[in-house]
């Protein structure tokens, strides 16, 4: 059986456009407790992608607001996972702003060193720019809003490469 699969990034985009404005009720919304962006992104990713790696603590899961992995709800964890995972679930690569497809991830730093926002590319530009970035998200819900109308002093782009699936 092949390891990998295609990431469909048109169910991640379709996902996130269709919850932009308002909770899943499958999943706890997390908007008062630190925010729900990166679980909104993860739940994403998961339409897209259809794999959860449940290796306790360094994995990325989610069973319920007390069974997930930090991965799922920390934008930081969520990079961590994203960029070094050799086992299920999905795999990514930073990059930069040219390389990025829609289904892909935006992590935001405010103060230039904690990178504490993600946010999913619902659609881009032949060549991406930070206009024609669009971009779907929770905790400042938004969708098909342009990257360049945030405020932030640091960004790193993740494309999704593939689903491991075990």
């Amino acid at each position: 059986m092949e390891k990998r699969k295609r990431y469909d990034r048109q169910k991640a985009v379709d996902y996130a456009r269709r919850w932009a404005y308002s909770r899943n009720p499958r999943f706890y919304d997390f908007e008062l407790i630190g925010g729900d962006c990166t679980n909104f992104v993860s739940q994403a990713i998961y339409a897209g992608g259809g794999v959860m790696n449940h290796t306790p603590t360094f994995g990325w899961y989610y069973y319920d607001v007390n069974q997930r992995a930090p991965a799922w709800t920390s934008a930081e964890a969520l990079y961590r996972f994203l960029t070094s995972n050799k086992e299920a679930g999905p795999v990514a690569v930073e990059t930069d702003i040219t390389q990025i497809e829609k289904g892909d991830v935006v992590q935001l730093s405010f103060d230039g060193e904690n990178f504490v926002h993600s946010l999913l590319v619902v659609s881009v530009g032949e060549t991406p720019t930070r206009l024609n970035t669009l971009l779907a998200a929770h905790s400042y819900d938004a969708d098909f809003r342009p990257l360049n109308t945030y405020e932030y002093a640091d960004v790193r782009f993740l494309h999704i490469t593939h689903v491991n699936r075990w």
